[in-house]
């Protein structure tokens, strides 16, 4: 399309004000400027004047459910300017034009050509979907790049940390097997973005489902833009200015995680397929035997009875109830796998409830869509109508009767083969873009609501879970979504290959989900297609404990990858590792129910803590769990060494204790069976007991690992289980460290004094002992506890006491500089 066709804004020729938004009138066009928060502004640009109504499958809550917040408006000649306690909105009168600046005056996601219609994205050109959504004409704006500006988010993508210089499509889609750096689209659309440059972090929200764009930068180095398929203009932006209050604006926009059950944060076992009863049977006393923990099993697709959904294979599993009994006797749940292809078969109670009651998706002409999967002849549910996820809800009742803990989502971008899957294996498509779907008052095709089909699916299946189980928290896992997901589902990152390309690719992948909003994210350890090595497995593993979701999977006809596969040597480290994993617990959890309250993510990059440190901006391989451990992995075959880059402050080193100053680069020795790990001066890290599955026993020992500096954590408790926690039934315990404050008349010698807040709110943990274990100098406890204890070999002074819950500091005493 030439640049003739293009639309842009005229001036502004009037404006009127509520006590939430600006409309202005630009002569036809008209733009809405809606304060939705004081760091949070949404901007509407309706071409033909009149704005879209809300739709009822939109991830945002309606604009008059926000609070009001005050806002004034200034006029020159030249501009307008809306103004927030925290930020400035700025208007071009002519053309219109807008920006955005913060309280000493920065500028940023300022508008270059502006907002318009009619451009079409290169990526867009010739690809015949797109064409066939029947939109005339797309919508889009451009914004200038700040010279050391960087973006981040995006949802699910290959390839490194920062998308400066590359164009992102958002359309959900399973991708050939194989996937590399160049690939995108993927099986996530999320179109968040996170713009970070030194002082100052904000975040777009770009509200649209239809097929969207962002070029950041490709082809104008200055210059970023969105662009959907639809033709209005609708995005939010999300003042920070760090990326952990853009995070948290995001949360509030778009929702956050709710709290899973403690279990799901265990190692989860998973392959296609576990094919009968005995071999789950094998499989999970294998486990127990080695000493390996894990809590949950996954049941792929060979579980059903001819691929049909919601049914047992009466052979294979003939007694799943028992089955499910007797595993969960010996501390396993059972999560099964369920797509949304449903098998046409007048015989099959969902197919044929499904029709009666108009349940799936139709052409134009009311005919069913058909389409093949793995039942061969197949519909699919449409999930934008609140009926139709009211009925696939319940329909998962059976399965939690027989006690199936979770639901595992799949093929949902939605995928649909080519040909019958009883014939071979064939390419793929998805559903006919024109066909029909939605409420009858806003019927629509699926072109609109293609990227919303995981999403929905999700919630109808966590909205049933939560219905019909109600004492227990629903884990549901998912390989498609879009923004706002995180409600209803926990995500891995979909087909991966047992390649080391694949294990690098993951850090940057997770890493940027969750700074789209998106925290409880995994990859399959070890690689889903192909045959892996014991050395990738390893590493694989070694990452994956720090993952939010810690799942082990691999495909049908490849070498199995369970722990023990590769010989007593792989399966003593990852038994280490997943060790490690179940100690910290306590930690992860915690992480969990901050990423619930406040949207953060739980695996972070480093630039999340240090946003003023341009050198961590492009690190797309070392992460951060929480504020305090660090990790590098090695993602590559036969190195024991690696390059890791500590910022600024005090560093530890997780096992032998070495202290490092930062910032600085460092060589770590990294032999097979250690993943180089770190942790923050100043970090309080509670861990719990060994454990062969989550709730094993209860958190006694409670040990707090503390690192001489100042630094403060949050224990968060509860039952681990049910929604008591909605109600109070929950307790938290801040620990601080305070470091550095000299001893009258000892120069050389300082005091660190750790205090042991009150124990909060309405839940009571079981009665237990604290042991402290205090790193890194020689230490002395100064209020002469009988039971401390200085390893020197450990660098580490171990203290024991009862758990209390009661406020209390107590003081230690470090040795001379020298000894650091």
């Amino acid at each position: 399309m030439s640049s003739s066709s293009i639309t842009t804004l005229p001036a502004i020729q009037s404006y009127t004000q509520d006590e939430r938004s600006l409309i202005l009138e630009c002569g036809g066009p008209r733009v809405a400027i809606t304060v939705l928060t004081a760091t949070m502004i949404r901007v509407r640009v309706a071409f033909e004047g009149d704005f879209a109504p809300h739709r009822s499958w939109s991830p945002l809550a309606p604009d008059d459910t926000w609070a009001a917040v005050p806002f004034t408006v200034q006029e020159t000649a030249d501009e307008l300017v809306l103004a927030t306690d925290s930020l400035q909105v700025h208007m071009q009168r002519s053309p219109c034009r807008l920006a955005f600046s913060d309280r000493d005056g920065r500028r940023f996601c300022e508008d270059t050509a502006g907002s318009y219609r009619g451009h079409a994205s290169e990526r867009q050109h010739g690809d015949p979907q797109c064409e066939s959504s029947a939109v005339a004409q797309p919508a889009g704006c451009a914004k200038a790049i700040a010279p050391d500006e960087h973006f981040f988010g995006f949802g699910e993508r290959t390839g490194q940390l920062s998308k400066r210089g590359i164009t992102l499509m958002h359309w959900t889609t399973d991708p050939p097997p194989g996937h590399g750096p160049g690939t995108d689209p993927l099986y996530i659309a999320v179109p968040v973005m996170l713009a970070l440059r030194p002082g100052l972090a904000y975040g777009v929200f770009f509200h649209s489902t239809w097929r969207s764009f962002f070029d950041l930068g490709q082809q104008q180095p200055d210059t970023w833009r969105m662009e959907t398929s639809n033709g209005e203009l609708d995005y939010m932006v999300i003042y920070g200015p760090t990326p952990a209050r853009v995070l948290e604006g995001i949360g509030q926009l778009l929702g956050t995680m709710p709290l899973p059950p403690r279990w799901a944060l265990g190692y989860q076992q998973s392959r296609w397929s576990y094919p009968d009863e005995q071999t789950v049977r094998w499989l999970a006393g294998e486990f127990r035997h080695r000493g390996l923990p894990c809590d949950v099993i996954h049941l792929d697709i060979d579980y059903m009875d001819g691929y049909r959904v919601f049914t047992w294979h009466p052979e294979r599993f003939p007694d799943p109830a028992r089955l499910i009994a007797d595993l969960r006797q010996a501390g396993f749940r059972v999560v099964t796998i369920i797509d949304p292809g449903v098998k046409v078969d007048p015989d099959y109670a969902v197919y044929r409830e499904g029709v009666d009651q108009g349940m799936f998706v139709t052409h134009r002409n009311g005919d069913l869509f058909r389409g093949y999967v793995w039942p061969d002849e197949s519909v699919f549910a449409d999930y934008t109508r609140p009926e139709v996820r009211a009925w696939w809800g319940q329909l998962h009742r059976p399965l939690l009767e027989q006690g199936v803990s979770g639901i595992w989502n799949d093929m949902n971008e939605p995928t649909v083969f080519r040909q019958p899957f009883s014939a071979g294996v064939s390419s793929w498509d998805t559903i006919a873009l024109d066909a029909v779907q939605g409420p009858t008052d806003e019927q629509t095709n699926h072109a609109e609501v293609h990227n919303l089909y995981g999403h929905t699916m999700a919630r109808a299946c966590y909205e049933g879970l939560r219905q019909h189980r109600p004492e227990k928290r629903p884990f549901v896992l998912g390989r498609s979504g879009f923004a706002g997901s995180q409600r209803w589902t926990a995500f891995w990152m979909g087909d991966n290959h047992s390649w080391w390309d694949h294990l690098e690719m993951a850090m940057p992948q997770l890493l940027n989900m969750g700074l789209s909003g998106i925290p409880f994210v995994g990859t399959d350890i070890g690689g889903f297609f192909g045959h892996g090595s014991g050395e990738l497995f390893a590493r694989w593993m070694q990452f994956g404990i720090l993952s939010p979701l810690c799942r082990g999977h691999s495909s049908l006809y490849t070498t199995g990858q369970e722990p023990w596969v590769f010989g007593p040597e792989i399966e003593s480290i990852c038994r280490d590792y997943l060790q490690l994993r179940y100690r910290l617990l306590p930690y992860l959890y915690t992480l969990f129910w901050e990423a619930a309250q406040q949207g953060s993510p739980i695996l972070r990059p480093l630039f999340y803590h240090f946003p003023d440190d341009p050198a961590t901006y492009q690190l797309h391989d070392q992460v951060l769990l929480g504020p305090f451990l660090m990790a590098a992995p090695v993602y590559q075959p036969g190195r024991t060494h690696r390059s890791v880059y500590l910022p600024e402050g005090p560093w530890y080193d997780w096992w032998d204790g070495t202290r490092i100053m930062g910032p600085t680069h460092i060589l770590a020795h990294a032999p097979l069976e250690r993943m180089p790990l770190y942790v923050r001066g100043g970090a309080i890290i509670p861990t719990g007991p060994d454990m062969s599955y989550t709730d094993e026993y209860a958190l006694n020992p409670l040990t707090l690992q503390l690192y001489p500096g100042s630094g403060r954590f949050h224990l968060y408790e509860d039952d681990g289980e049910s929604f008591a926690y909605e109600q109070g039934q929950f307790c938290t315990t801040t620990f601080s460290l305070h470091g550095g404050s000299l001893v009258a008349n000892r120069p050389a010698r300082s005091i660190l004094a750790l205090t042991l807040g009150a124990r909060t709110g309405s839940y009571t943990p079981p009665p237990r002992q604290l042991i402290l274990h205090l790193h890194g100098v020689s230490w002395h406890a100064l209020d002469g506890h009988p039971s401390a204890v200085y390893d020197e070999d450990q660098r580490m002074l171990t203290l024991q006491r009862t758990d209390d819950g009661q406020a209390q500091t107590l003081l230690f005493q470090m040795g001379p500089y020298s000894e650091f």
